[in-house]
């Protein structure tokens, strides 16, 4: 079969597309025909050095959607979807034709979405699950989403709308609103410079006049004004942080609302518990709780390593690669 393989870290052209043998499973395990798997931003990382849990070699891609061939009789020919922590960095991952997995990382894929809707979900899902749940947004929460455009912020929103929270998306283009607006929330330009303290916070007052109970900031760019942008109690969620990683922000103004900041990563989540929390949201979808992710870019698996590059250099957008089968 072909799969993206790397023997070494720190370059793409460390990254090939080659023949290997199918993978043989143990009893405990299950054989996937991939039918389409999603490129996320810390694929990229995994082959560039920066992630120190990875062994090699290894076929890299977390999320994936297919088709069961070889496990249970009673899983043999189901379409199941997944992703976890394990994929890619230290077993396998989902750039390949077929991917095995534990029988506890098995969850039936919702049958409302695609295979290519399905894959996409993955990661950008279950970060985004993660920053809901652990800020507890529930009916009535005013949350903002900072990059509400992106595929995290995309399924933040939809997770927060099936709570019957007060949702606002934020973006930086104009032709973004339309989007947000479509998936039934509020929405807005941010401010044009993240260094004005003032600007954020009146922004999001036009909306919840003493600021959001939580501001889920996809983006990085935003900790240090949503600290003053929210309301007393209010909570931050992080996902990712600009630069070396360090952020200046007031402590003072933290304390003194009783503010907090959540870090939220995707990583923690192992694939059986991704598989409990996918398992959830395939109800979901498939009561029209949810809305499915669009404007998904598909490649073929042979073309990989050219849209890992192009990633690399700032495309943007989101991108799932489809195997070719014999």
């Amino acid at each position: 079969m072909q799969a993206l393989r790397f023997n070494q870290t720190g370059d793409l052209n460390f990254l090939q597309l080659i023949d290997v043998p199918l993978p043989s499973i143990k009893e405990d395990e299950v054989l996937i025909e991939v039918k389409a798997a999603r490129l996320n931003r810390n694929d990229i990382s995994n082959v560039m050095g920066r992630l120190p849990y990875t062994t090699i070699p290894r076929t890299p891609g977390r999320d994936y959607a297919g088709i069961v061939k070889a496990g249970p009789k009673n899983l043999i020919g189901k379409e199941v979807w997944g992703t976890g922590k394990e994929n890619g960095f230290i077993q396998d991952g989902s750039h390949a034709a077929h991917i095995k997995v534990h029988q506890n990382a098995i969850s039936l894929k919702p049958q409302s979405l695609s295979f290519i809707e399905a894959a996409n979900c993955g990661t950008p899902y279950i970060t985004a699950w993660g920053a809901i749940e652990s800020c507890h947004v529930g009916e009535g929460t005013r949350i903002v989403i900072i990059g509400a455009n992106g595929a995290v912020g995309n399924a933040a929103i939809e997770l927060a709308k099936k709570r019957k929270a007060q949702v606002l998306g934020l973006v930086r283009r104009q032709e973004n609103i339309a989007d947000i607006e479509h998936q039934g929330v509020k929405a807005n330009l941010l401010p044009t410079d993240n260094t004005d303290e003032k600007a954020l916070k009146q922004l999001i007052q036009q909306y919840f006049s003493d600021g959001a109970d939580v501001i889920f900031d996809t983006t990085g760019y935003w900790l240090p004004n949503s600290i003053s942008a929210i309301a007393k109690f209010g909570q931050v969620a992080v996902i990712v942080a600009p630069g070396n990683g360090q952020v200046s922000i007031s402590v003072r103004d933290l304390y003194r609302n009783g503010g907090s900041i959540k870090g939220v990563n995707s990583l923690l989540h192992s694939a059986s518990e991704c598989a409990t929390i996918f398992n959830e949201l395939a109800k979901d979808f498939d009561h029209q709780l949810m809305r499915p992710p669009k404007n998904i870019q598909t490649h073929a698996l042979k073309d990989a390593i050219e849209i890992y590059r192009a990633v690399q250099n700032g495309l943007t957008g989101m991108h799932v690669f489809i195997p070719q089968h014999a």
